[in-house]
């Protein structure tokens, strides 16, 4: 087990430091000069010059490359240069709203699509299971940035019922977080049924319903805890989506969080928020890859034996 997180601690390790590479190298492909966009197109060129001789872009590719391994390396990305900031702080700062948007997705989608799944698998064929697998389909079809717009229609505009941008309130999480839901909700719905549809007929339920046990203790004892691993597995790879998927409901709905940072900071050549953003949501992610795997390894006699 030991071996088999170290090796895995590896291999994440070299992922980041790929997602780090390609990052910086990708922003410096962009056309443009990010000091001459922050000054405008009418500033001197001695102070475009002093500019990027400040934030060290005036140096060659590979010495710049070098830099911002070292300082990636302690996670410093420098100054911003649109905002005067601390990359990180900035990046932390608005880390929080992206976070607290994407857990609260990820609850209502293991709660609402694991209560789905469940009803659908002990009523199969039934109307309940046919609208449950029409609205699989379409939660995981229409996009996200249409169904956003939508519910600002109604809810927002018609109803008057919740705010349509902003964090100022709770209630302004809401719309945004069911939008980021609706994906990951689909997918639980999806893997509950088939799970349980898998397990229900297996011997030691039918021992248990034998045995006299209610079909709620069945359920939840004895089939639900033995079709947890691909559950858990995808729910885990799926949170970290959940972080990238935000970009597009941040900007929907104005939710001050690291996605619209980063949208804003591409559009303006900002190559210290860019990075900061992307090697920060790929850590996060490889993260929760490796606990996953180790969670995986945890659950499963046959792969903890394997490893």
């Amino acid at each position: 087990m030991l071996r088999y997180a170290l090796r895995r601690l590896a291999i994440s390790a070299l992922v980041l430091f790929g997602a780090a590479t390609v990052v910086f190298f990708a922003m410096r492909a962009v056309s443009g000069d990010p000091a001459r966009a922050v000054l405008g197109p009418d500033a001197d060129q001695s102070a475009v010059d002093a500019l990027r001789q400040e934030y060290g872009l005036d140096a060659t590719l590979p010495v710049q490359y070098l830099r911002f391994l070292e300082r990636a390396s302690v996670f410093d990305f420098g100054d911003s240069f649109r905002l005067n900031d601390s990359a990180t702080n900035l990046v932390l700062t608005h880390l929080t709203a992206t976070a607290a948007l994407a857990l609260t997705a990820f609850v209502i989608a293991l709660l609402v699509g694991s209560a789905l799944g469940v009803l659908a698998a002990t009523r199969p064929n039934s109307f309940a299971d046919r609208i449950v697998s029409v609205l699989s389909m379409l939660t995981q079809s229409l996009p996200s940035f249409w169904v956003g717009i939508m519910l600002i229609l109604v809810f927002s505009r018609f109803l008057h019922l919740l705010p349509s941008s902003g964090s100022a309130s709770p209630a302004a999480m809401i719309m945004p977080a069911v939008t980021l839901a609706l994906p990951l909700l689909s997918v639980v719905l999806r893997l509950v049924r088939s799970g349980l549809l898998d397990v229900l007929h297996e011997d030691y339920v039918v021992t248990a319903r034998a045995k006299g046990l209610s079909e709620f203790r069945v359920v939840g004892s004895h089939a639900m805890r033995n079709m947890l691993i691909p559950v858990v597995t995808v729910a885990g790879l799926e949170f970290g989506s959940l972080l990238g998927g935000a970009v597009i409901v941040e900007t929907v709905f104005a939710w001050p969080g690291i996605g619209r940072l980063m949208t804003d900071a591409i559009a303006a050549r900002d190559y210290s928020i860019v990075q900061a953003c992307v090697i920060t949501v790929a850590a996060i992610f490889i993260t929760i890859n490796l606990v996953v795997d180790l969670l995986y390894v945890r659950l499963d006699p046959r792969v903890r034996e394997s490893v």
